[in-house]
């Protein structure tokens, strides 16, 4: 095994990695020396092809097709350079002060997080589109909120320089993105802080990460590593996870860390979601230009939220119900379809959680309770409503039975979409806000960490991800994430000193 020493650790370069990374350069100005590592690939833009079928692999953990445990939800989330910040499609949300109110973490203030998401909104260019930039789809979407009794709202989006090409979850082949990869990264890189890909941890000991970098694959996208291939002991001062909801609680769990706090990997929540479609006359631009401009948050009242969506023949194939001639009939019709994507802000409950298997693999085990399929049923109803309103001709809801609704069936739409057609492993359902499982607290009888991310116990180990949420934030979490994250990087600075014996052993390793 190779050995090698580094001041700090990061594991995971998605909005909680790339935000530790850029904030620790003063660290290596001041001669300490920052190592991050990434278990995917770099990946180009010019890479990026929009072809499902070669993108998925190349960027997703399992091809995109990661399930719970029980198999009735898929989880999707990034496994590249930038992590799950280069395959979402930029959406960029203050911190809502009621949920980070009812968090109830002491030392954790919504002023402070709000102060710190928006130092990274203006770094990542996080504004709204000009209305000429908006597409049909969209405006539908709008026209049908208007017309049904909905508020939509305006996304902020970090783009820069979009071109409209409307592939976002499969990367930006023009760079518009402002994700990880492109502003955080490139600045931590360009400060000193080393990154290295395609390297595995496989475990964490006592301030030391066991990491395995593994060779690019023949015909595989992205770079190569930038360390040879090989299993490495890694020896640290400080030690950061920021390897998401599922894998820092599963690398936890999986190293067995003595006194390891007992809630680790409970409490995930990850808005379970699923795409509804209405079909219009005529076509329209869905595939054309930003894809997600647009929602309605019902959040506090009603427990969902709704977003202007597209996506891509596979995927929007595998959400409708059906199959045979009405299934292929309704993706014939695919360039008149309007899309939303309903998300259920579910809440942490006993037994949703992350474990591990045998092989030390992460396992999501997940149950759908009363409460969060009822959000879902009233945000399908929701859209049905806003589809036809919009002059949508007729609606595919798959807790419908039929899942097919003609016009005729608008003064129907309750009686139609019930909570007893909502069948587990039947209905195409998945997840990208993937939360929870290392949340903070007060102490380890209650949380994971502390309101700085250090794990109870343990000041030399720390996260800097979703995965410290104690419980849904009920919107896309991505600026959430690198405000937290902020907030780690500023503890390890100011307890630098702690390290230098670590620093002074790197010079005799």
């Amino acid at each position: 095994m190779i050995e090698k020493a580094y001041d700090v650790v990061i594991i995971g370069s998605g909005a909680g990695g790339g935000a530790v990374a850029q904030e620790l350069a003063p660290l290596v100005r001041d001669g300490r020396n920052v190592l991050l590592i990434e278990q995917g690939p770099r990946i180009s833009p010019e890479e990026c092809n929009g072809v499902e079928l070669e993108m998925a692999p190349a960027l997703y953990q399992d091809d995109g097709g990661f399930l719970t445990a029980d198999g009735t939800m898929t989880l999707a989330f990034g496994r590249v350079y930038g992590g799950s910040t280069f395959v979402y499609t930029g959406t960029s949300m203050q911190p809502p002060e009621r949920v980070i109110r009812n968090w109830n973490v002491p030392g954790v203030e919504h002023s402070d997080l709000d102060a710190r998401a928006r130092k990274f909104a203006a770094q990542n260019n996080v504004h709204y589109l000009a209305d000429e930039l908006i597409n049909e789809n969209n405006r539908l979407f709008v026209d049908g909120c208007r017309r049904a009794g909905y508020v939509a709202q305006q996304f902020p989006i970090n783009v820069r320089g979009c071109n409209g090409a409307s592939i976002c979850n499969l990367g930006c082949h023009s760079g518009a993105k402002q994700g990880t990869h492109r502003v955080q990264l490139p600045a931590a890189e360009q400060a000193g802080v080393e990154v290295v890909t395609r390297a595995e941890a496989l475990r964490i000991e006592e301030r030391a990460v066991i990491v395995r970098v593994s060779n690019k694959p023949d015909g595989a996208k992205g770079q190569p590593s930038e360390w040879p291939s090989g299993d490495y002991r890694i020896r640290a001062g400080a030690i950061i996870l920021a390897a998401g909801a599922v894998g820092s609680p599963a690398l936890l769990l999986r190293s067995h860390l003595p006194g390891l706090p007992r809630r680790v990997g409970e409490g995930f929540t990850c808005h379970p979601a699923h795409i509804l479609v209405g079909e219009h006359p005529r076509a329209i631009t869905n595939d054309v230009g930003h894809p997600k401009s647009f929602f309605v948050d019902r959040a506090e009242e009603e427990g969902y939220v709704l977003e202007t969506c597209m996506y891509f023949p596979f995927t929007t194939a595998k959400n409708l119900a059906g199959f045979g001639e009405p299934h292929s009939t309704l993706m014939r019709a695919f360039p008149r379809l309007q899309m939303i994507l309903v998300l259920a802000c579910d809440k942490a409950v006993p037994g949703n959680r992350v474990t591990v298997g045998r092989d030390g693999a992460p396992r999501v085990h997940y149950r759908f309770t009363d409460e969060t399929i009822a959000a879902l049923i009233r945000a399908t109803r929701a859209s049905a409503r806003i589809f036809f309103a919009a002059g949508a001709l007729r609606v595919h809801a798959p807790s419908a039975n039929p899942p097919l609704l003609e016009a005729s069936d608008v003064d129907r739409i309750d009686e139609r979409i019930d909570a007893r057609h909502f069948k587990p492993g039947k209905i195409s359902v998945s997840a990208a806000h993937l939360m929870g499982g290392c949340g903070m607290g007060r102490s380890a009888a209650d949380s994971v960490t502390d309101s700085y991310g250090r794990v109870h116990g343990m000041p030399w180990l720390r996260v800097a991800d979703a995965s410290l949420f104690p419980d849904s934030l009920e919107i896309n979490p991505y600026l959430t994430i690198m405000a937290l994250a902020d907030r780690v990087a500023e503890g390890i600075r100011q307890d630098a000193g702690s390290f230098l014996p670590m620093k002074e052993a790197v010079s005799r390793w």
